[in-house]
C-alpha cells in the first residue's frame, strides 16, 4: 500500500520580498501586554483619539435608513461626495477640480498607493521612494516586483529631496516618484517654490510625481497642495484623506486628484478590486468637508497643547527635535548610542511607554524616534512622570 505524501501549498514568491507591517506586529505585542494587566501608554501610532465632527456622525446615522444605503455604490463615489471634495480644494487650496473626472474617492488613501502603482508601473519600471518615508511606498513596489531607488532626506536639508542629487541618478527607467508633504515621519514642510522645482524635475524626466498629503491641516499655518503649481495636472497626482484632518481613520475615507486620464486609469484598477464605498460613510464625509475653519482651529488648539507636553517628554528623554514642524508627531533625535528598535523596546519594557522607532521608516530614520500626539494630555503627563 503506497502512502500519498501531501505537498505543502507554497506561498507566492512576492511575499518573500516583504514582511508584515511593523505596526501590525508591534501592536499585537502592545495589546498582549495590556491584556496581561500592564498599563501601556501608546504614543506610537497616528490614529486620532478625538471624535469626528458631530454632524458627520449624525448624518451617517440618518443615512443608514436611506433606501439605497445597503446597495452597491458607484465605483467612483457618489456625485455629492466628489463635488464636496472639489469645493474643499477650491476653498482651502484655490485648486479647481472637475468633480466628474478629476477626483476619485478611495477606501483610504493607502488603497490609492496600491491602485496607482498597479495602474502605471510596468515590470521593469523603477520607483523613487523617500528615505525616511511611509513604508507602504516600498512594500507595494516590492510586491509588484519593481526596483526601488531610495532618495535621501536628511535633517541638514530639512528633510527635503536634494534636486541636484536626484539629477545625478540614472533616471532612465524611473516611472513614479513618491513625496509626502507635510512629511511623515519628520513633520517637515515643503513650499510652493520647492514644489515647482520638483514638478520641473518630473516633467524633464517624464516621471509621475505623487504627493501623499494627509497632514496639511494639522499644526500647519499654511496648508498647500502640489496641485497649486501651474502644470501640476500634467505630471502629478495627489492623495488626500479625512483620517487625520477629521479624526476618521477607521472610516477609511481617502481620495486621489489628478487629470482625467490619470483618474480614469486608476479607476480601471479600482473597479476590478472593490465594489464602491458604503453610502452612509460618504454622507458623513460630505458633512466633514463642510466644516468651517473653526473646526481646524479647535483641533489644532488641542494638538498644540499636546505637542508642548510631548516636547517636555522628549526633553526628559534627552532627545533633540525641531519645533518648526507640522503633522501629528514629534520627530526626536536620540542622544544615546543605541539603535532605535532597542531604544523603544527598552522604553516599553522599563516604563510602559510605546513610541515608534525611526528605523522602520528607512535607514535615514535610524537614531530617531517618532512620538504621536494622538493621546490625551493626561496620558502624556503620565508618561513624563514615569521617566
Amino acid at each position: 500500500m503506497s502512502i500519498k505524501i501531501q505537498r505543502m501549498i507554497k506561498h507566492s514568491e512576492r511575499l518573500d520580498r516583504i514582511t508584515e507591517y511593523y505596526f501590525s506586529k508591534k501592536l499585537r505585542e502592545v495589546r498582549s501586554l495590556i491584556d496581561q494587566g500592564q498599563d501601556i501608554i501608546n504614543l506610537g501610532i497616528g490614529s486620532p483619539d478625538l471624535k469626528p465632527p458631530r454632524s458627520s456622525l449624525e448624518n451617517l446615522t440618518i443615512a443608514l435608513n436611506d433606501k439605497n444605503a445597503n446597495k452597491y455604490q458607484s465605483y467612483n463615489g457618489i456625485e455629492k461626495f466628489r463635488t464636496e471634495i472639489s469645493n474643499f480644494y477650491q476653498s482651502y487650496f484655490n485648486v479647481q477640480l472637475n468633480p466628474k473626472n478629476e477626483i476619485l474617492p478611495l477606501i483610504g488613501s493607502k488603497e490609492g498607493i496600491f491602485h496607482i502603482s498597479m495602474s502605471f508601473l510596468e515590470k521593469n519600471d523603477k520607483v523613487l521612494v523617500p528615505n525616511p518615508g511611509y513604508p507602504t511606498y516600498s512594500s507595494i513596489s516590492n510586491l509588484l516586483g519593481n526596483e526601488i531607488i531610495y532618495y535621501d532626506l536628511t535633517e541638514k536639508n530639512n528633510w527635503l529631496p536634494n534636486i541636484e542629487e536626484l539629477n545625478n541618478l540614472d533616471l532612465s527607467d524611473v516611472k513614479i516618484m513618491w513625496i509626502n508633504y507635510p512629511h511623515m515621519p519628520t513633520g517637515s514642510n515643503a513650499t510652493i517654490s520647492f514644489f515647482e522645482e520638483l514638478i520641473n524635475f518630473a516633467k524633464t524626466n517624464n516621471i509621475l510625481l505623487i504627493n501623499d498629503n494627509p497632514y496639511s491641516f494639522i499644526l500647519n499655518d499654511n496648508p498647500i497642495s502640489l496641485m497649486n503649481v501651474n502644470g501640476a495636472m500634467e505630471v502629478c497626482i495627489e492623495l488626500n484623506s479625512l483620517s487625520k484632518s477629521f479624526n476618521m481613520a477607521g472610516w477609511r475615507l481617502g481620495f486621489a486628484v489628478g487629470n482625467k486620464s490619470f483618474i480614469s486609469n486608476i479607476l480601471k484598477v479600482k473597479s476590478n478590486i472593490d465594489s464602491g464605498m458604503f453610502y452612509p460613510l460618504q454622507i458623513g464625509a460630505i458633512s466633514a468637508l463642510n466644516q468651517s475653519k473653526d473646526w481646524f482651529t479647535s483641533l489644532n488648539n488641542i494638538y498644540s497643547e499636546r505637542r508642548i507636553l510631548v516636547w517636555d517628554l522628549a526633553d526628559k528623554l534627552g532627545c533633540t527635535y525641531s519645533k518648526n514642524t507640522s503633522g501629528m508627531f514629534v520627530w526626536a533625535k536620540i542622544s544615546q548610542d543605541i539603535n532605535s528598535i532597542d531604544y523603544i523596546d527598552n522604553l516599553l519594557t522599563k516604563y510602559g511607554i510605546f513610541v515608534a522607532p525611526g528605523s522602520i521608516f528607512g535607514s535615514n530614520g535610524e537614531g530617531y524616534i517618532r512620538i504621536s500626539l494622538c493621546s490625551s494630555k493626561k496620558n502624556i503627563i503620565k508618561a513624563i512622570e514615569r521617566l
